[in-house]
C-alpha cells in the first residue's frame, strides 16, 4: 500500500514539474512558429531556402524601430496624428485606449500596479489583495479620501475595480510582480520579499 502511494506521489510530482515547463515551451514554440510562417514564402522565393527564426527576428527589430522612432521628435507628431484618427472611431477608440492603458500600467513609464495593498471588504474582516492605481478622481466626484484599487482574479487576466476609503487599505511592502504572481497562482506561489515595493502615499 505504501509503495502504491509512493508511486502516486512521484507521478504527481512529475506532473507538477513537467506541466509548467511544457506549457511554457509550447507557448514559446507556437508564438515562434506563428511569426516565422509569415516570412517563409518570401525566404523560399528570394533566397531559395528558409531561415528558422527570421520572422521572430524581424518582428523584434520592427518593434525596436517603432519604439525608437516613437521617442524621437520627428516621428512623435505622426503617432499623435494616428491616435487622433483612432480616437474619432467610437468602438475602436474604446478598445485602443483600454489596451494602451493596460499595457502602460504594466510595462510603461507610468506603471500603475506598483502599490500592492490589502483591502478590507466588509465588517467580517474579509480581505482581498489588490493594487492602488490612484487616490480620488475628480471626473467621478471621488475625493482623495478614497482609493481606486484594482483587484486581479486568480488564474486569469481579468480583474475588478473597487473604490474604498483609505482606512480600509493596508500597504504591502512587497514587490508588485511577486504579489501579482501570488494572486494569479491562487495563492500557492512563494513570495520573494528581497526587493521591496515603493511605499504607498
Amino acid at each position: 500500500m505504501k509503495f502504491g502511494k509512493l508511486i502516486i506521489n512521484y507521478f504527481i510530482q512529475g506532473i507538477l514539474y513537467l506541466v509548467p515547463i511544457t506549457t511554457t515551451v509550447w507557448v514559446i514554440y507556437y508564438v515562434f512558429r506563428f511569426f516565422d510562417n509569415f516570412t517563409k514564402p518570401y525566404e523560399t522565393e528570394y533566397l531559395g531556402f528558409e531561415i528558422p527564426g527570421l520572422g521572430m527576428l524581424i518582428l523584434a527589430v520592427f518593434i525596436l524601430i517603432i519604439g525608437f522612432l516613437g521617442s524621437t521628435i520627428i516621428f512623435r507628431p505622426f503617432l499623435s496624428l494616428m491616435e487622433r484618427v483612432i480616437n474619432q472611431a467610437p468602438l475602436i477608440k474604446d478598445i485602443y485606449s483600454a489596451i494602451k492603458d493596460l499595457l502602460s500600467a504594466f510595462v510603461g513609464n507610468k506603471k500603475k500596479f506598483n502599490h500592492p495593498v490589502l483591502v478590507t471588504m466588509n465588517e467580517t474582516g474579509l480581505k482581498r489583495i489588490g493594487f492602488v492605481t490612484r487616490y480620488g478622481m475628480d471626473e467621478m466626484h471621488i475625493s482623495d479620501d478614497y482609493a481606486i484599487v484594482y483587484l486581479p482574479y486568480s488564474y486569469g487576466v481579468m480583474g475588478t475595480v473597487v473604490v474604498v476609503k483609505k482606512e480600509m487599505i493596508e500597504p504591502l511592502n512587497l514587490p508588485s510582480t511577486e504579489v501579482m504572481k501570488f494572486i494569479v497562482s491562487g495563492g500557492v506561489t512563494e513570495v520573494d520579499d528581497k526587493e521591496k515595493s515603493p511605499k504607498t502615499t
